[in-house]
């Protein structure tokens, strides 16, 4: 669990631990951990700001729980339905433990679970989606870090200062086409990057020219899409559909 992350350019040498915590034997992994953490701040900004949108709090909590709960089960859904292997039992399938997400499918479950919980709590739809827009880049932005932790999502060489090597990219495991004895792209920085840029543009867009309700989702869309039609294209761990990058087509989309 434990392995060492380098950024030669920049004269880095970290040592780095997968693991955050043991309890009894049961190991409470980082990329859990920042996940949870990503998903608080998410629920602590809609909280905060239910009310610019229209939002009554309780029936946010309702909204959220449930689409959160989605999220995660279909985020697993998409990646086992895309996993270019195949998996040997139905434990293996749920077993997300081991890695194994992907956040097209969070972001698919959480919206049309959205759409349905807004209808049973009647909340505004679409100033609903305009409030977890800004909460999924808090999630995404702060949950790209945990790719840093399982040294995973990185994409292609690259002779940039920032570029990154390590113990498990010079092993091969978590990706292909790449020269394991040079560095590569840090891509889960680059989105995490991406997507704090994008809090800051949609809050003062939410909070300077909201003119119509499902504005910020919009712009949410183009936004997350456009970074990741070129940031995916970097990757060296893509889901593939035939010759196709999965995500990349749905952010191009």
């Amino acid at each position: 669990m434990i392995y060492h992350v380098q950024f030669p350019g920049l004269g880095l040498d970290l040592t780095v631990n997968r693991v955050a915590l043991s309890i009894g034997g049961f190991n409470i992994y980082w990329y859990g951990v920042i996940i949870a953490a990503g998903m608080l701040l998410a629920m602590l900004y809609a909280f905060r700001n239910a009310v610019d949108y229209g939002i009554d709090s309780d029936r946010l909590v309702d909204v959220v729980a449930i689409g959160t709960v989605m999220a995660i089960v279909c985020a697993r859904i998409y990646y086992v339905a895309m996993a270019p292997f195949a998996y040997q039992s139905i434990w293996e399938m749920i077993d997300i433990r081991k890695g194994g997400i992907a956040i097209y499918g969070a972001l698919i479950g959480a919206f049309v679970t959205g759409i349905w919980m807004c209808r049973v709590r009647k909340v505004n739809t679409l100033a609903m989606f305009d409030l977890a827009s800004i909460g999924f880049l808090i999630g995404q932005c702060l949950g790209r870090w945990g790719n840093f932790f399982n040294q995973e999502a990185f994409g292609g060489n690259t002779t940039l200062p920032w570029g990154m090597t390590g113990s498990i990219i010079r092993a091969g495991t978590n990706g292909s086409g790449y020269d394991t004895t040079l560095p590569v792209h840090p891509t889960f920085f680059y989105e995490s990057l991406w997507c704090l840029i994008g809090i800051v543009l949609l809050h003062l867009l939410a909070k300077k020219k909201y003119t119509f309700k499902g504005q910020i989702f919009c712009a949410y869309v183009v936004w997350y899409g456009l970074g990741r039609v070129w940031i995916e294209g970097l990757r060296t761990d893509s889901l593939m559909l035939g010759q196709v990058r999965v995500s990349q087509l749905l952010a191009a989309v």
